[in-house]
């Protein structure tokens, strides 16, 4: 017996040992309680992103040439929420280079837009600011046209079909913009490319109704906004944004 007591006395120490130096080697296959990645926010926060919307309060926006948020958006649940025509809303702040992520669904028939680099010089902000449109393709006038569906760059960029989702249903939207380069993403898919300020850029802006306001596109900076002066639901969350150097 007393053999047997000191050889289990020995495996036990070099079974510790063992484990002692997994641990210490990061091997170990035993898992911690509460041990694991930082939380999400952690690593939004990590990453350099922010949010534009806290799921309280609209302070991250004002409207159209205006200190304040305009009558008919408010927030629901977390979600900001436009339910008839209203004048449109801005970032507080501009941003250069970026990627944008946000979630949103639209009623049946809803038109509305994400501008980008948009600026105050003219009567509205689409006249300046590039558009990712918003839209129910299915019933909406605007769904017939490519160029002007949803995530398109409205007018100019025409994204495939069949990737918007159904109206009143909830889809994801990436906006990248990095110098000269853009990039419009639809629930994963990366749907248009362009490069602003292109000859090829220049001769669609040339053809479209855009033409009429020379300083289209060509701000280098500006505001992000949010169409609202068209009818009918729009729903929006998630919102955050990362600057790129």
């Amino acid at each position: 017996m007393g053999d047997l007591t000191m050889r289990l006395s020995n495996a036990f120490i070099v079974t510790a040992l063992l484990t002692v130096g997994c641990i210490h080697r990061g091997t170990s296959t035993t898992a911690v309680v509460g041990a694991g990645a930082p939380a999400p926010s952690s690593n939004a926060a990590a990453a350099g992103w922010r949010t534009l919307f806290d799921g309280k309060t609209l302070s991250a926006w004002r409207g159209y040439k205006a200190p304040d948020v305009p009558a008919g958006w408010r927030v629901v649940d977390g979600i900001i929420v436009k339910e008839k025509g209203a004048d449109d809303i801005m970032t507080r702040d501009q941003f250069a280079n970026f990627e944008l992520d946000l979630e949103w669904k639209i009623a049946s028939g809803g038109n509305s837009g994400i501008f980008y680099h948009g600026t105050e010089e003219y009567d509205h902000i689409y006249w300046s600011g590039p558009e990712y449109q918003l839209l129910d393709d299915a019933n909406a006038p605007d769904g017939k046209n490519r160029l002007t569906s949803a995530a398109s760059a409205y007018g100019l960029y025409a994204p495939p079909a069949g990737v918007v989702k159904p109206a009143n249903e909830w889809n994801t939207t990436r906006i990248i913009v990095n110098g000269a380069h853009v990039e419009h993403w639809l629930n994963g898919q990366k749907v248009v490319e362009y490069e602003l300020w292109s000859p090829d850029w220049k001769a669609k802006v040339a053809a479209s109704k855009f033409s009429e306001y020379p300083n289209y596109g060509m701000a280098k900076r500006g505001y992000i906004g949010i169409q609202g002066d068209h009818p009918g639901t729009l729903s929006l969350r998630n919102i955050r944004i990362r600057e790129l150097p």
